[in-house]
């Protein structure tokens, strides 16, 4: 693989409300220093709403020599509201790019069900809800999707003179003609599980360079098989906060590492250009080893795990991915 990454989470920006109330650049440098020198990544998907945050944080990348995938990530937001922090991003992108450093702006991740305009539904779990069994649904919200993204490229490429791509889920089938790079939120699953491999490899054959983003799974037994919807296993409370693990499941540190490993070596044999393992961290997901049912980083993407104080641990997922990224 040419870039060896991993997804960073600046902060996700839902009605107004941001997910990470403090963003510490001190703590930034430590973790993406982390990410370059015991991860051995040459790329950091950086993810999140705040367009100073993404910017500050791609600046401390550049200066670490690491890869950028700049990244707004918009959630329940209208079109017109997408646009605009779209401009507002390439802009800022530019600018970094223009120090010198390697940038690839994500025109957006899963828009189509994260977001109001192309779906029917007020939240993405109503959103979801009107896809199962209907494909000519799949196909209406693909065509509304394509128009904006078209859109999208143009006012995005007036400000951002490098590389661009849309991160997608299949059934979105964007124009890749307006990309540079195809990108695909690939996650395996024991439903997919014997045609995964295949998949990947029809997607390298269509000639763009591909990347997967979005891939991972959490740290309990089972979780690698329902991956996808491996974070269900939280309850929330009423603002939709997680506030305990739901009975019956148990931390297995391994079954995360297994599972990562297991799929970058997918990706290397089949011929992937990028990957971006999700994530490094999950900061509103605390590890409480004393308390399982409140041990809310068993449902975590992240491969460290955040401790009550802030600082974090490396889980064993972690030590699987820098082994993979190290010979790879």
């Amino acid at each position: 693989m040419r870039a060896k990454g991993i997804a960073y989470d600046t902060g996700f920006v839902r009605h107004g409300d941001i997910s990470l109330e403090e963003f510490d650049l001190g703590e930034v440098r430590r973790d993406l220093t982390a990410i370059r020198d015991d991860l051995h990544c040459n790329a950091v998907h950086l993810v999140g709403g705040d367009p100073q945050r993404l910017e500050q944080a791609a600046e401390i990348a550049a200066g670490l020599g690491l890869e950028i995938w700049f990244s707004p990530y918009p959630l329940e937001l209208t079109p017109p509201e997408i646009l605009g922090l779209f401009t507002d991003c390439a802009r800022r992108a530019e600018r970094v790019r223009r120090q010198g450093a390697q940038v690839v702006f994500v025109t957006g991740v899963e828009l189509s069900i994260m977001n109001s305009g192309f779906l029917p539904g007020d939240d993405v779990l109503q959103r979801l809800g009107q896809l199962l069994g209907r494909p000519e649904r799949m196909r209406e919200a693909g065509e509304k999707l394509g128009a904006f993204l078209s859109e999208a490229v143009g006012v995005v490429r007036e400000h951002f003179q490098g590389r661009l791509t849309y991160a997608c889920i299949p059934f979105e089938n964007p124009d890749w003609d307006l990309f540079d790079i195809k990108s695909f939120e690939l996650i395996r699953s024991a439903e997919v599980a014997d045609v995964y491999a295949a998949s990947i490899r029809n997607v390298v054959a269509q000639g763009k360079p591909v990347a997967i983003t979005g891939f991972g799974t959490a740290a309990w037994h089972g979780s690698g098989a329902v991956a996808p919807r491996s974070m269900e296993i939280v309850e929330h409370d009423e603002a939709g906060l997680p506030v305990r693990v739901k009975d019956g499941h148990v931390r297995d540190e391994e079954e995360q590492a297994t599972y990562l490993r297991e799929v970058l070596e997918t990706f290397e044999a089949e011929g992937v250009d990028s990957a971006f393992v999700y994530m490094f961290a999950l900061r509103n997901y605390t590890h409480r080893p004393d308390d399982p049912s409140r041990d809310l980083d068993m449902a975590g993407p992240g491969i460290v795990k955040v401790l009550e104080d802030g600082t974090w641990e490396p889980k064993a997922a972690f030590g699987a991915v820098a082994e993979v990224y190290a010979r790879v």
